[in-house]
């Protein structure tokens, strides 16, 4: 799974939101990657459909995709499995999980938590830190401590619900996509706790995942570092 050669100095990058979210969320790099020359395409998901699943993702994924060539696609949490489904679907020549829900072929996402262990992970990052109970159920602790509070009112802003359908959808793929594949994980995410998802990476994928830092909303948090990153793991 190792990434392709990239002789040109640009490519164009399909960036797929993670749940709740809106192309809104990928602004800031958005606007850093093309400010680099590159192309960008932020793909609106039906997040608040309760007739959409994951097979609607990923339809809307690909026709906005369209017909753009040698596309590197970025998905993050959620957006792993529409990522991984659209993957060949769009001769993508590098797929880009972020902070993701590393799926298996036939799991669905709400299967994943049990399949993975991440109550258990959460439950250990709790004890590693002192948390108290509320503390690990606090957004404001868990997911927005990287951010401005100006921030997080632009996040609670742009918000929008998240049907339950998608995650009762098995993932239909028999195998995983052709398409080379790399993980960024985050040092200070606190969602998906980094030792988690370094030990998930490199069961379901056998590699060992990019690392950067920065909580689960990098995005928001480091838009610099994070187009550098995803620069550097495209030029590979």
């Amino acid at each position: 799974m190792n990434a392709p050669e990239n002789p040109s100095p640009t490519t164009t990058f399909a960036l797929i939101p993670p749940a709740a979210s809106t192309p809104w969320y990928w602004h800031l790099v958005a606007d850093e990657l093309r400010e680099r020359g590159h192309g960008v395409i932020t793909v609106d998901l039906p997040c608040a459909d309760d007739s959409a699943g994951l097979e609607a993702y990923a339809d809307i994924a690909a026709q906005t995709i369209g017909d753009a060539r040698d596309v590197v696609i970025v998905a993050q949490s959620l957006g792993a499995y529409t990522g991984t489904l659209i993957a060949d679907r769009v001769n993508a020549q590098l797929l880009i999980l972020l902070t993701p829900m590393i799926p298996l072929p036939g799991e669905s996402p709400g299967d994943w938590w049990e399949n993975t262990g991440y109550a258990q992970a959460r439950q250990e990052q709790a004890a590693r830190l002192g948390w108290a109970p509320e503390q690990d159920d606090d957004p404001q602790n868990v997911f927005f401590h990287e951010l401005s509070d100006h921030t997080v009112e632009e996040v609670t802003a742009h918000a929008v619900g998240q049907s339950g359908h998608p995650f009762q959808d098995p993932l239909p793929l028999e195998t995983w996509p052709n398409t080379p594949t790399r993980v960024l994980i985050c040092r200070d995410d606190r969602f998906f706790p980094v030792d988690f998802l370094r030990k998930l990476t490199r069961e379901r994928l056998q590699i060992d995942p990019d690392e950067m830092g920065g909580g689960h909303p990098v995005a928001l948090s480091r838009p610099v570092e994070l187009a550098d990153k995803l620069e550097g793991i495209w030029r590979k």
